[in-house]
């Protein structure tokens, strides 16, 4: 296992404890770090304190990444709590339930805006107030999915929203390369989240990247949370501006496997 002793960090998106972000912040803390989580709105507070303590913390702080006011007092309590920290995960995601089905050509604009602002924008706003932060360098971790860079079924509007993210990832990372600050994106298959369920056909999706992805497989949250430890530890001091897969291998494929044909 990497090392993660003596780096705190910032967990983001917390929704439960199937979370993919959950399965990142259980790796960490075994790998030595000290975190810390936001989330928004009392309902997520309450699902995510005893999560946080259950690793050790009691620093959960009340971050909603659309408003300007909430982001100054979320990072103010971080700076006053902890002057410096080595990483940032961001687990941010959101489209109307409602547009994550039927034809994309009927995406509202109302919806775009919303889901590139949440999706992508949230990532850049968070990178840079945690950038001084990261006075000895620092990673900045995300999350994406294939539906990116190939046509998904039900993924829809947050395809492009993720697209984006992944653009950012790269620009990101090189305007803060020179401050010894990492960006990446992890890019897990099919996983059973509460953001995945909110996606029409999903057990539909899950069930075929399992079927067909070369280790027959999909993603296990602590394989993603090992992959996470590894960007963020000294081991992964020479990466930056990727998209680490972690989906068994399935984003190689260009047909179903042969028995699946």
């Amino acid at each position: 296992m990497q090392s993660l002793q003596n780096k705190r960090g910032l967990i983001m998106g917390v929704a439960n404890d199937r979370s993919i972000a959950w399965g990142i912040a259980k790796e960490m803390a075994a790998a030595g770090a000290e975190l810390a989580f936001s989330y928004q709105g009392e309902a997520f507070g309450k699902r995510v304190l005893p999560l946080a303590q259950s690793l050790g913390s009691d620093f959960v702080v009340d971050m909603d990444v659309t408003d300007e006011e909430s982001m100054d007092r979320g990072f103010a309590e971080l700076r006053a709590k902890w002057p410096k920290i080595d990483f940032v995960v961001h687990a941010i995601a959101f489209s109307n339930k409602d547009e994550l089905g039927g034809r994309f050509i009927n995406t509202s604009r109302e919806n775009f805006k919303n889901s590139l602002d949440i999706s992508c924008f949230s990532l850049i706003d968070v990178a840079r107030r945690s950038a001084p932060l990261m006075k000895e360098g620092g990673t900045i971790l995300t999350l994406t999915y294939q539906g990116s860079t190939r046509v998904t079924p039900y993924y829809n509007v947050m395809g492009v929203a993720k697209a984006a993210l992944e653009s950012a990832v790269r620009y990101l990372a090189n305007d803060l390369g020179p401050d010894g600050i990492r960006v990446n994106a992890i890019s897990p298959g099919p996983m059973k989240t509460l953001a995945g369920a909110a996606i029409s056909g999903a057990r539909k999706t899950f069930r075929q990247t399992e079927a067909n992805s070369p280790l027959r497989a999909n993603a296990t949250l602590e394989a993603v949370g090992g992959t996470a430890v590894y960007l963020a530890s000294d081991a992964g001091a020479f990466t930056s501006g990727e998209i680490i897969r972690v989906d068994g291998g399935y984003h190689v494929l260009g047909m179903p496997q042969p028995e699946n044909l």
